[in-house]
C-alpha cells in the first residue's frame, strides 16, 4: 500500500466529503474508488481504440455480403416509431 498526499481544492472536497457521508464510506475509500473508475475508463478507451485499430473495414464488408439474408428470429423484431423515429422492440 502506499500513500500519497493529495491537495484537493476545498468545495471539491467539501462535496467529495458529503457524498461519502450519503455513501456510508471513508473518505480514503471515496477518494480509492474515484481513482479506481477514472482509471478502468481510460483502460477501457485504450482498449476500445487499439481494438478498432485492428479491425478491417474490407473484411469486414466481405463477411457481412457473405452472411445469408434471413429473417429475425421471433423476439428480434424491431419497428420504427413514427412519431420520434425511435426504434424499439415489438
Amino acid at each position: 500500500m502506499s500513500n500519497y498526499a493529495l491537495r484537493v481544492p476545498e468545495s471539491l472536497f467539501d462535496f467529495a466529503r458529503k457524498v461519502a457521508e450519503e455513501e456510508h464510506v471513508s473518505m480514503n475509500q471515496f477518494f480509492v474508488t474515484a481513482i479506481a473508475e477514472k482509471v478502468s475508463a481510460l483502460k477501457t478507451e485504450t482498449y476500445f481504440r487499439e481494438r478498432g485499430d485492428r479491425g478491417q473495414l474490407a473484411a469486414f464488408d466481405e463477411w457481412l455480403a457473405a452472411s445469408p439474408a434471413s429473417s429475425p428470429v421471433p423476439g428480434d423484431e424491431l419497428i420504427e416509431d413514427m412519431l420520434d423515429g425511435a426504434v424499439r422492440k415489438i
